[in-house]
């Protein structure tokens, strides 16, 4: 998965650095430099800080790693832009330092966050020392310095602790000790699974506030939300009237086929509807072809009619159907109308598609909400339904509509017409008067001093403190200044902010050109589908890396690219290797290059198994052939379905942009997905994705 979401989290080199990795540190602060090829708007004063730049990220590298404080800062280092952020690092280690010299310590803290209270390098370090205080339960400081809106859970939890030991005794009951029980209960239900909470908890235990029904209410929404482990605890503390109920909930979630047949066999036994439709629905995901053989019995057993067993059926309908089972289209017969959502009904249109059912196709687009049936994917749809049910002339008109659009299912409609694609770019004009004033105001010129040393946690606040105070006009020319530093997804972040997409020559720069043609002649691959995936992977970070540990431009987990360099018997790399682009692209691509081979040169198939993993795109072969984008509709990641769409649009811009505007042939889009007879060069099973 790339970064754009979405589930994958990019980790700050400088949390690397303050781990210890300096090696890390100083690896990011080379590759974010401008890459090879600059952005066409320059910056009129580029080199102004070079000097000073390079003597702030040595000092920050020793701060980060010892050295809490230096005489030796020149006059030019003081007068930086973002000094103070050095400032804030040397005070940050000096918390972690001899109890000694603790006191000093908090001393500075305190003074450099009432200096700069409303600016961002106030955060972190506001952090660092309530962190600080709390472990040495100093709990008044940290009650005066304590910030609500900049807390994270377990910060909160220190506050509660904090306000307990200024509380009142707790055997006197007073206003002040029931407003913090209230909010004692409010953590105790909503943050339930944060560790730091447990001292809080237990005071609320200790002054008798836990009461069956906070107990209860707590089980519940464990139950709710799927964590049967954590529910079991506490219904272990409820009375046994009370506990039964939710014993048997634990049991439909631990082990929904054996508590479902207990639950047929015993139709008598009372069950809480949501607890049978959790584990039917778990039951379902997991063992479709099992739910389907008890859907009958379960529906008879427990006096279920139309209405009250729909539920029942949709959650096997999407079962089946994410699954490419014909049987799905039975089930969702079986659903009311009122049970379906847009996401339910986007399932039935695949299941009817997987089944060449395009009557049934037609019927559930229409079911879709107003909205929703407008965008592009369902007009798409609807004019391949269309086509198929003979409307011709209907078919031509929404395949015309969706071709100004933009993105997948434009070159689709295209490839559906015969005709070769043309993207519609939608420049957005650079105002020079406008953004050499952006490019001299305070906070952006922080940013941007904060993206070239490395400190890539820190710039952005910078960058929102600039950006939330321009007006519309500006804005628009802050995609162009982002873009001039090299700082692509804050580009384009800001573009997509501001409903900006069709600025095609700003909005998919070629930054790793050099990298990239020498990554295109070691796999065969061609460059635009090479930067295709890490505009997708990365949107072109060098240091990007996932929660999974997948690092760099194509987002590589280092086992995977071990065993890719071992199969094409390159040079086995290091953790820091992969965030050079050299070396990430290359690998990245002969990745992907086993991935084809693996697919019999199957470009979606091959996608899909570089964002899920080889083991998933092999599960997602048919049985028979089927056209591409209905293969492609139907991958039951709705992550990885979207990774595939991207990545062979973004390729198409490459290619055109790369070819100078000429018309993209589409006709290659119009192709079947089958099994390989043959795998010719079987890239290795360890392969799997770096995000999973």
């Amino acid at each position: 998965m790339g970064i754009q979401s979405r589930s994958a989290q990019l980790v700050s080199f400088v949390v690397l650095a303050l781990a210890g990795t300096l090696s890390a540190y100083r690896a990011t602060c080379a590759a974010s430099e401008p890459p090879e090829e600059s952005a066409a708007v320059a910056l009129t004063d580029a080199d102004s800080y070079a000097a000073v730049r390079q003597e702030f990220r040595a000092a920050y590298a020793r701060a980060i790693t010892g050295e809490t404080d230096s005489n030796d800062d020149s006059a030019a280092l003081k007068a930086y832009p973002i000094y103070r952020y050095l400032v804030a690092a040397r005070i940050r280690r000096a918390l972690s330092g001899p109890s000694e010299s603790l006191a000093l310590a908090d001393e500075r803290a305190a003074n450099f966050i009432a200096a700069h209270s409303r600016e961002p390098v106030a955060r972190g370090l506001r952090r660092a020392w309530l962190e600080s205080l709390a472990s040495r339960e100093r709990w008044d400081p940290f009650l005066e310095a304590y910030s609500e809106r900049e807390a994270n859970d377990a910060l909160r939890c220190d506050d509660l602790d904090a306000r307990i030991a200024s509380a009142p005794h707790e055997d006197v009951p007073s206003a002040t000790s029931d407003r913090l029980a209230r909010a004692v209960e409010r953590a105790w239900l909503i943050q339930r699974n944060v560790p730091e909470c447990e001292p809080a908890f237990a005071w609320l235990k200790r002054t008798g506030r836990v009461t069956v029904e906070l107990i209860e209410q707590r089980a519940r929404l464990d139950l709710a939300d799927g964590h049967a482990t954590s529910a079991r605890v506490s219904v272990l503390e409820l009375p046994p009237n009370r506990a039964g109920p939710l014993f048997q909930w634990v049991s439909l979630l631990e082990s929904p086929r054996r508590s479902i047949d207990a639950l047929i066999a015993s139709p008598d036994t009372p069950v809480e509807p949501a607890a049978l439709l959790a584990g039917w629905t778990l039951l379902a995901r997991a063992e479709p072809d099992a739910a389907v053989a008890r859907y009958e019995s379960l529906v008879r057993a427990r006096g279920l009619n139309r209405d009250s067993a729909s539920p029942y059926a949709l959650a096997l309908a999407l079962a089946l159907a994410w699954g490419r089972d014909g049987a799905a289209l039975d089930y969702f017969g079986r659903v009311r109308a009122a049970d379906l959502d847009d996401e339910a009904i986007a399932w039935r249109v695949r299941a009817a598609l997987w089944s060449g059912d395009w009557a049934q196709t037609a019927q559930a687009l229409a079911a879709l909400s107003d909205g929703e049936r407008q965008l592009p994917r369902w007009r798409y749809w609807a004019a391949r339904s269309a086509e198929q049910l003979g409307h011709a002339a209907v078919a031509r008109e929404l395949y015309e509509s969706v071709l100004t659009d933009g993105g997948y299912y434009s070159v689709m409609a295209a490839a559906r017409l015969h005709r070769p694609f043309m993207p519609h770019p939608e420049a957005v004009p650079v105002d020079r008067k406008t953004l050499e004033a952006l490019e001299r105001a305070p906070a952006f010129v922080r940013a941007r001093e904060l993206f070239l040393c490395g400190l890539r946690g820190e710039a952005p606040a910078e960058w929102h403190l600039g950006y939330e105070s321009l007006g519309a006009p500006e804005r628009l020319q802050a995609i162009h200044l982002a873009a001039s530093w090299g700082w692509y997804d804050q580009s384009v972040a800001a573009a997509t902010a501001e409903h900006v997409f069709n600025d095609y020559t700003l909005l998919y720069p070629r930054p790793y050109d050099a990298a990239v043609s020498e990554a295109t002649q070691l796999s065969g691959l061609t460059p635009d589908v090479i930067y295709g995936v890490v505009r997708r992977e990365s949107l072109y970070r060098t240091d990007a890396v996932s929660s999974a540990g997948a690092r760099g431009l194509m987002q590589l987990e280092l086992g995977t690219a071990r065993i890719t360099a071992r199969y094409w018997k390159l040079r086995r790399p290091r953790l820091g290797d992969l965030f050079d682009p050299y070396v990430n692209t290359s690998l990245g691509a002969e990745r992907l290059r086993m991935l084809l081979d693996r697919f019999g040169g199957q470009l979606p198939v091959a996608l899909a198994g570089y964002d899920a993993g080889v083991n998933a795109a092999t599960r997602w072969l048919p049985s028979r052939p089927v056209d591409a984008d209905i293969w492609i509709e139907n991958i039951p990641y709705n992550e990885t379905r979207e990774y595939v769409e991207h990545v062979l649009w973004n390729s198409l811009l490459f290619s055109w942009l790369r070819t100078g505007g000429e018309p993209q042939p589409s006709d290659a889009w119009v192709a079947t997905i089958e099994t390989p007879t043959r795998e010719a060069n079987v890239a290795p099973v360890g392969l799997r994705s770096g995000r999973r």
